[in-house]
């Protein structure tokens, strides 16, 4: 009897551990399932791919930051732009004591001011340039790849085509600059009153054609004339190799003293 009691214990018990083992399968199984809907399934794949490429990304840029920055370090720092000048003369003609003479000239001779005579006498020159005939001369020696001389006959002062086109070619080579300066001559030849008068001729004819052709209302303010007669300033045959153009193939001291020197000047007064 009391073994039958124990046997009937023994598999009740077994039957409760069956029955509790059966409700924690279906707990655990419902605990999953429901953890399970409330988290969708992790691709650890996809989400290693994006870290690398995020890395990627990282390193490029650093990479790229410290080679830039090294390029800068190493490279040579900028020289700073010149200043800008009038023309490639300035460097070596247009010195203190050129610009203080053209300065002073220009003012006397009117060329300065506006609705005031426009020229100079040899009379006036000498006393305002205040520098002797050979140095006034030499003021002017670094043109000589800017300037042109227009000749004329011997008693003219009209001007051949030959010498117009020098003269248009000189004017219209600007280059920035401010002042057209005309220095007409004359040779010995003659009394100096007559070579004074025909060197002035000789430069408004100079003028004469500028204001004809080009029509420009401010030319008299950009023109400054000087005649300057046999009296001062005289050139010497070396004068012969600058360009020149006008009464003649040949050119000897006479030839070029029967002129109108002309050009640009190109200071900044």
């Amino acid at each position: 009897m009391s073994k039958r009691l124990d046997e009937e214990f023994d598999n009740d018990a077994d039957g409760m551990e069956e029955h509790s083992g059966e409700h924690r399968d279906a707990m655990g199984a419902d605990s999953s399932e429901v953890s399970s809907s409330r988290r969708p399934p992790m691709n650890w794949q996809a989400h290693g791919v994006l870290i690398a490429i995020g890395a990627l990304f990282v390193l490029m840029f650093v990479a790229i930051t410290v080679q830039s920055a090294k390029t800068r370090l190493e490279a040579a720092p900028e020289k700073k732009k010149a200043t800008a000048v009038a023309a490639p003369t300035d460097l070596g003609f247009c010195t203190d004591g050129f610009k203080t003479v053209l300065r002073r000239v220009l003012d006397s001779c009117g060329l300065l001011t506006a609705n005031s005579r426009r020229g100079c006498t040899p009379g006036n020159l000498k006393q305002v340039a205040a520098i002797s005939d050979k140095d006034f001369v030499a003021l002017f020696n670094p043109l000589a790849d800017r300037a042109g001389i227009v000749t004329f006959g011997q008693g003219q002062e009209e001007l051949s085509q030959e010498a117009l086109d020098l003269l248009d070619k000189k004017w219209i080579d600007t280059r920035g600059a401010s002042v057209f300066l005309v220095v007409a001559r004359a040779s010995p030849e003659g009394s100096a009153d007559t070579n004074q008068a025909l060197s002035h001729k000789r430069a408004n004819s100079v003028l004469f054609h500028l204001q004809k052709k080009y029509n420009d209302p401010e030319l008299e303010q950009k023109v400054g004339l000087l005649w300057l007669g046999e009296e001062y300033a005289q050139l010497s045959d070396e004068y012969c190799k600058w360009e020149h153009a006008g009464s003649g193939a040949n050119c000897a001291v006479a030839d070029v003293n029967r002129s109108a020197f002309v050009s640009w000047i190109d200071c900044q007064l």
